[in-house]
């Protein structure tokens, strides 16, 4: 693993650590590392070591190069596509971090996954008013403020997303790593907000959207969900099954069903608040202890001890 994420193991746990690194260099350093004696091997995020006869474990996110190529660049995408398709064909047991990405798997590799979602970490609850009073305040917000959270990127369509705010008549705000280009017209971009005031500006904020095309889980909505969010996401890939009744859900690429919905969430306080209730209780029933106990049965299927 990369030695800036060892400080999230607990006491007790072994690791090989290599420098942070993206990219090829990335993708080099994971498939040279030997690991450490032991009975297994799980890579988290597809790439798995190429010397190591110990069982081997792969966690597959989603399948976007393959299914949205054009979302990336063909670099990248080609060298994702080659190391998804080693994973597959070395993996023993495949885990997929939602029902429709196990589909997509199977579609493509024919190879059966074992369904292992994902959940808000435990700094993602609701904050405290004055926390989100404070957040408000400090980056400018307003009841009716539309707020969208992380990397832009093509797929995440954040051009739709200021067209239907414009068509509501509402302000979007963008935080998170957005190229100074990629800011679309009549949107305001936050920049980088703390982690650790992202439940208070999920609260912040009138409704949280999300308007991508295509996720394979979509944790950043269920994030959003649990602190206290009202989400407005679309119906694509993983992100239904991931947020169950926690959110308001529309048709991809369809900026006048976006607008309505955004306009609904926004402006009926009773909504708001019944959404932002549902939201908690839905981000509620996602648990790190029951996805932690189906992978321990995954890692046991191959007569590993744990």
């Amino acid at each position: 693993m990369q030695h800036d994420a060892a400080g999230e193991l607990p006491d007790g746990v072994e690791h090989v650590a290599y420098p942070v690194v993206s990219g090829v260099r990335r993708a080099a350093a994971g498939l040279r590392l030997r690991a450490v004696p032991g009975g297994l091997v799980h890579g988290l995020d597809v790439d798995l070591p190429l010397h190591h006869d110990a069982p081997r474990v792969a966690t597959i996110h989603d399948l976007s190069v393959f299914d949205v190529p054009w979302a990336h660049g063909r670099l990248r995408a080609r060298a994702e596509r080659q190391l998804i398709g080693l994973a597959l064909r070395r993996a023993d047991v495949v885990l997929a971090v939602s029902a429709f990405t196990a589909d997509r798997v199977w579609a493509r590799f024919g190879r059966d996954s074992v369904v292992t979602p994902l959940a808000p970490g435990r700094a993602m609850r609701p904050a405290a008013a004055d926390d989100v009073e404070r957040v408000r305040r400090e980056h400018g917000l307003d009841e009716r403020t539309v707020v969208c959270v992380g990397t832009v990127e093509p797929r995440k369509r954040v051009d739709l997303l200021a067209a239907a705010c414009e068509q509501a008549g509402l302000p979007l705000a963008l935080a998170g790593k957005v190229d100074g280009d990629a800011v679309p017209a009549g949107a305001r971009h936050l920049g980088y907000v703390p982690g650790d005031d992202l439940p208070a500006l999920y609260a912040a904020a009138g409704a949280v959207a999300y308007a991508s095309c295509y996720e394979g889980f979509g944790l950043p909505p269920v994030e959003a969900m649990a602190c206290g969010g009202a989400v407005v996401a679309t119906r694509v890939g993983g992100l239904p099954e991931a947020v169950g009744d926690g959110a308001v859900l529309v048709a991809p690429d369809d900026v006048d069903a976006l607008a309505g919905a955004l306009r609904d969430v926004v402006l009926d306080r009773e909504a708001n608040a019944a959404l932002r209730e549902a939201g908690v209780a839905a981000a509620a029933a996602l648990s790190w202890t029951d996805t932690a106990r189906t992978t321990l049965d995954a890692y046991r299927s191959l007569g590993v001890r744990c």
